[in-house]
Formats: C-alpha cells, sequence, structure tokens
C-alpha cells in the first residue's frame, strides 16, 4: 500500500497553504524478513486492543477504533469564482445594441479568420526546418513570428478590444524571468502572446489543437498533465531551466490553473514559485455593466469532439461556461461597440532568504499582492472546485455551484486528488439528493447497501456534524477523506480481510463476508447479504480478492465500521499474521 503514503512534493499541483496534518502520532509498520509486519508505536496496539474503554468515552463514533477523534467540517462557502454576471442578454439596451452591431459581425467574422490564418502560415513558415527546439528559438525565426504577434493584437481588435489600458511596465526579463497573471478569459493569453511573446505553460491538449497548436509550439511552450505527477515535476524542471537562461523568453503561468470570474484570486499551483526566481505579477480586468467576459476552463474528461472543432479560438477550446456557450460568447463579443480591458503590471516580487518555506511564502505574497490590487477576494477554492461544479451541471443537478468544497484546503488537510474528490461525488449523487444538495438517512443507506441498525445510525451521524437528519457533500467528502488518512485505516483494511479469508486463499465467499459482519449488523437478510457481496464483488465473479475488498474500501470508506466487532474482539497478533507482507 506504498501509493497510500506517497510524498507530495510541492509542484504544480500543490495548493497555496499547506495545512498540517492530524496532530495523531506516525503509525510505522515495519516488515520482518518472515513476511510478518509489526506496529512499531505501543499506543497503536493499545488503541486496537483496549476497545471496551475507548468506545465508553467516544460514544456515536463509529471510527474511535481506527484513531478518529471525530469530524470537524467547515460551513458552507456560498462564494462562487466561477459565476458569469450575465449569461443572458437582458434590457432594451443590450437588445438594441446587437441590432446596430448585428451588420458589423461579418466584418469582425472574416477580419478574425483572415488573421487567423496569416498569423498560422506566418509560424508554420517560422518553425520550417526548425529540429533544435531545446535551445532558445532563432533570431531570425523570432523576428518573423511578428507577423503573428500583429496578427493577434487584430484578433483583438476584431473582438472589440480596440485600445486596451494599460498601468505599469513589463520589467526587464534579466530581472523578473517568471510573470504571473490572474486568468479570466481566453482573451489573456492572446494579449500576452502580443506584449511579451513569452514561453506558456499549457495543457498538453492544447497541442493538438487546429491552428493554436503551431502557435504555441513556436512560444517553445512547457507542456504538462496536471493529473500526472512526472509530469508536473518536469514541468518545474522546465521552468526552472528556461526561466535561468536569459536567451529564453519570459515564462508565463496562470497560477490559479483555471478561469474565474476575476471578483476572486482562488488558490494558487507552485509551479511559477519553486525555481525561486523574482516573479512580476500582472492583473487583468475587464471593466463591464451588460456584457461579463469571463469564462471558465472545462476540465480535460469532459473534452468532446466539439472541443477540438471549435478550438480555433486561443488556448481555451470550450462548450460552456454555465449557460455561456463558446458560440454565444464570441457573438456578444462581435455585438459591443468596445470591450474594455485593462492590464496592470505590478512590482516584482522576490523570493525569501528561508529556503525551506520559500515557494509557499512566495505564493502567498505575491497572491496577497495580486488581490489587494484586484481589490477580489482570495479563497481556497482550486482547479478540483471546477471538475465538482461540472460533473455536477453534466449530471443535472439544480445547483451544481453548492458542490463546490474548496479543494485546496481539502487537499492539504487529506492529500485527497482532485479525480478521487469527483468519484466521491459521483457516489454522492447517487444518493438522490434533494433540490438544496442534501442526503436522507435511507437515500446514503442504500447506496452503500446498509439497513437501519444502530451501526448505521451512528455512521449517519458522525457525517451529520449539524444534526439536522440530512448531510451535504461536504460533510460525506470530509468524513471519507477523514476516514480514509486515518492512522491505522489501511492495516484495518488488510485485518479486515484476514478475518474474511480465515483460509488465507486470497478470495473471499458471500457466506465468509456474512459471518465477519453479522456481529455488526446482525439481521441482515439474505438478500441485503447478496446486495453487499455485490457491491465487493467489483468484477462479478462471484468471489471477492484483496484487490476487490481494497478497492471497495477506498471508494467507500466509511463501510471500514461494519468490521470493528469483528477486529475488535480479534487476536490482531493472529491476524497480522495472515496478512500480505508486502502491504501497509
Amino acid at each position: 500500500m506504498a501509493d497510500h503514503h506517497r510524498d507530495h512534493d510541492h509542484d504544480l499541483s500543490s495548493p497555496l497553504l499547506q495545512s498540517p496534518r492530524s496532530d495523531h502520532s506516525p503509525v510505522i509498520i515495519s516488515i520482518e524478513a518472515d513476511g510478518n509486519d509489526t506496529v512499531s508505536d505501543p499506543a497503536t496496539q493499545d488503541q486496537l486492543n483496549n476497545h471496551d474503554t475507548r468506545y465508553h468515552n467516544n460514544p456515536g463514533n463509529p471510527y474511535w477504533f481506527i484513531g478518529s477523534d471525530g469530524l470537524s467540517v467547515p460551513g458552507p462557502n456560498t462564494a462562487n469564482p466561477f459565476l458569469n454576471d450575465t449569461p443572458h442578454v437582458v434590457g432594451v439596451y443590450e437588445f438594441v445594441k446587437i441590432v446596430v452591431c448585428f451588420p458589423i459581425v461579418l466584418i469582425r467574422l472574416v477580419l478574425f479568420g483572415f488573421c487567423l490564418l496569416v498569423g498560422y502560415l506566418a509560424t508554420k513558415l517560422a518553425l520550417e526546418g526548425w529540429k533544435d527546439k531545446q535551445n532558445p528559438m532563432p533570431v531570425w525565426r523570432s523576428r518573423l513570428m511578428w507577423v503573428t504577434r500583429v496578427c493577434s493584437r487584430c484578433i483583438l481588435f476584431s473582438f472589440g478590444y480596440h485600445w486596451i489600458r494599460r498601468k505599469g511596465k513589463p520589467a526587464p526579463r534579466q530581472i523578473a524571468p517568471i510573470v504571473v497573471s490572474n486568468h479570466i478569459s481566453y482573451i489573456e493569453p492572446i494579449f500576452f502572446f502580443y506584449e511579451l511573446f513569452p514561453t506558456i505553460v499549457a495543457s498538453e491538449s492544447h497541442d493538438s489543437i487546429p491552428f493554436v497548436g503551431t502557435i504555441i509550439r513556436a512560444m517553445q511552450v512547457i507542456y504538462v498533465d496536471r493529473f500526472s505527477q512526472s509530469s508536473r515535476k518536469n514541468a518545474v524542471s522546465e521552468i526552472k531551466r528556461k526561466a535561468s537562461c536569459d536567451r529564453f523568453p519570459r515564462v508565463l503561468l496562470f497560477p490559479e490553473g483555471t478561469t474565474t470570474n476575476g471578483k476572486f484570486l482562488i488558490s494558487f499551483q507552485l509551479g511559477a514559485f519553486i525555481p525561486a526566481y523574482p516573479i512580476q505579477p500582472v492583473i487583468v480586468r475587464y471593466p463591464h455593466v451588460h456584457f461579463d467576459q469571463s469564462w471558465y476552463d472545462v476540465p480535460s474528461f469532459f473534452d468532446s469532439f466539439f472541443h477540438r472543432m471549435l478550438g480555433l479560438i486561443f488556448w481555451h477550446a470550450i462548450l460552456l461556461r454555465g449557460d455561456v456557450s463558446l458560440g454565444k460568447l464570441m457573438f456578444r463579443m462581435f455585438t459591443q461597440f468596445h470591450n474594455f480591458m485593462e492590464v496592470e503590471y505590478l512590482p516584482v516580487v522576490f523570493p525569501s532568504d528561508n529556503q525551506k518555506e520559500n515557494a509557499l511564502r512566495f505564493a502567498e505574497r505575491t497572491s496577497h499582492a495580486m488581490a489587494s490590487a484586484l481589490n477580489a477576494v482570495q479563497t481556497s477554492h482550486a482547479y478540483g472546485d471546477l471538475m465538482l461544479l461540472m460533473k455536477a451541471s453534466e449530471l443535472k443537478e439544480e445547483n451544481a455551484s453548492s458542490y463546490m468544497v474548496e479543494m485546496a484546503r481539502v487537499g492539504s488537510i487529506f492529500h485527497i486528488s482532485s479525480l478521487e474528490a469527483v468519484n466521491f461525488l459521483e457516489k454522492f449523487l447517487s444518493m438522490n439528493p434533494d433540490p438544496s444538495g442534501c442526503v436522507k438517512l435511507l437515500d446514503f443507506l442504500s447506496v452503500l447497501r446498509l439497513k437501519t441498525c444502530p451501526l448505521s445510525d451512528e455512521i449517519f451521524g458522525f457525517i451529520d456534524v449539524d444534526k439536522n437528519g440530512s448531510i451535504t457533500f461536504k460533510q460525506f467528502l470530509y468524513a471519507s477523506a477523514h476516514v480514509m488518512k486515518l492512522p491505522l485505516f489501511w492495516q484495518a483494511c488488510e485485518l479486515a480481510f484476514a478475518e474474511c479469508d480465515p483460509d488465507g486463499n486470497g478470495f473471499i465467499s458471500e457466506n465468509q463476508l456474512e459471518v465477519t459482519i453479522r456481529p455488526a449488523i446482525p439481521d441482515l437478510n439474505k438478500y441485503e447479504i447478496d446486495s453487499l457481496f455485490r457491491l465487493f464483488d467489483s468484477d462479478g465473479d462471484g468471489r471477492v480478492s484483496r484487490d476487490d475488498f481494497i478497492c471497495c474500501l477506498r471508494k467507500n470508506p466509511l463501510l471500514i465500521a461494519i468490521f470493528s466487532p469483528t477486529l475488535l474482539h480479534t487476536d490482531l497478533s493472529e491476524a497480522r499474521n495472515r496478512m500480505p507482507g508486502d502491504v501497509i
């Protein structure tokens, strides 16, 4: 189970602030030469064996036996950094403006298409025959890219950005080799391409976008897969390598990792700050009254054929921004008299001398400077919240934004990934939440294949920290992550499997599962046993392997409670002798 104790290096996916781990003392499981494992912390043995005393001290907590002292869940945060203020055309003025501007839409479309084509051809010429792309682009090729840069400014003009107000100036590349900016729309990358011609950090999926993929390759893009730890580490190394060489252009990053509505500044990723080079923060605003130009990026697993087809809009080829489709956003941009954009270059932020905490402090100071200049609210939302929002929207939930949980905070406390959080959301949504996003006891038990009994009431009550008879997704996620990260959870999973498999043949039958869990839920009938067994038997082969068992508890960590009576009345030394030696 080494993957459950993996190191969490600072990388592109690391949240801005790391919260301390639980104050439980660490439990070290050592593997002996004969294959048996031992618990090196004597307190762990006492915690599992002295169950009678501990039970009376922790009434209503079904997870005390694996180290839980109870659950604490922050209250709901109604902030929505991804909410567009004007998803629909409202008011007589807007309708009249669309009618008046409609004749120039075709002109703007033609200008947009012509400039994109010319820029693409110029970029193809600049890249022709260039093999050594690990080194800086030769000067003559960079000069040829000025054609594409001018075309990008004309594209901004076609979108209605006839003039762009600037405040401050870009710092010399020798002083600040890295630039970071807030991210609101697909417009900022086009602007920075024209203004700075930087090296950017972008998702690998952008390489295959028509026209745009070719142009960003000319920027010597640093590709990254946000869900791959090795890819993130390689990206950090490339950022450091290119920032250290004055012959490369500046490196541009959007540390929020996605777009917001500009009213909030969400948690920063640390990729720009780990190299510890001076950074110039830049803030972008889109002052508006009738037309909010903000747009959020869609997680990669929602990509589709249309994602590719609509990719000729720079950088962010996506279908929906809530109720704002790509076509509607472009159309409304084309039908404005003028779209306002302000860019402010802030003073350079230098890294501190404390190397150990440099990335965290550096990111925090930079984020604070940008939020103050923007007059924006800082939140612990992250790209993972956007994934949760889109999953809830995909499943037609009425109040999809209520399923955001401030993933940067959740990740720092429990070290749970965004993909894991989305999996838990899918489980929660299968419980048929009401329009307010709450789940009642019976729906909760139905999905976990449990029945009403004292133990299941305790499990539900453990999650229901407000004691109002229903649970929210945030409470469900916190409870699941809390249990999964407890000091003894994975050991308890292995011991539970060992108890279910007294023969030691590596598989569990339905009867063996029944015998093991009946002390926890005595009045289970045959149908209920079969239903629970099928939950563990993920491959449907009529028996539960160790991998099936562990996989089920990883997806449903709250179910470990049904094995507590058996584990607490077991000679743990004998049980551990039956456990595989390569686990924990």
